[in-house]
């Protein structure tokens, strides 16, 4: 429960840095805020591996940079599902899924549990 909760943080703080950065995706409320960090979330865990498989030869021959196609793919699908979200455009969907992954990796590393030997 504790690493659900942490994603959905990681998720809306990453979203809420996009939001501040491209005027192009806007939220009307936190609410909104929370509700598209965890629907953005449940896309990235059910359907990003479908699209990642589907489209495994054109990532191939892309050297993994159609990845950042398929985040932006997932963020307009984030758009079309909630309603108090809206991101401008596929190219600032593009823009903003390459910051959303590099503020990810960020927060990920800061919250990262230390294993112990």
């Amino acid at each position: 429960m504790r690493n659900i909760l942490i994603r959905v943080f990681i998720n809306s703080m990453a979203l809420w840095m996009v939001d501040w950065m491209f005027d192009g995706i806007w939220f009307s409320n936190l609410n909104a805020l929370v509700i598209t960090a965890i629907v953005f979330g449940l896309l990235n865990a059910v359907i990003k591996p479908v699209l990642i498989i589907l489209s495994l030869p054109i990532t191939l021959l892309t050297l993994g940079l159609f990845t950042l196609v398929i985040n932006a793919v997932i963020l307009e699908f984030t758009d079309f599902w909630v309603d108090n979200f809206v991101v401008d455009g596929f190219s600032t969907a593009l823009l903003a899924s390459v910051c959303i992954s590099i503020i990810s990796i960020i927060l990920n590393s800061m919250f990262k549990e230390k294993k112990s030997k």
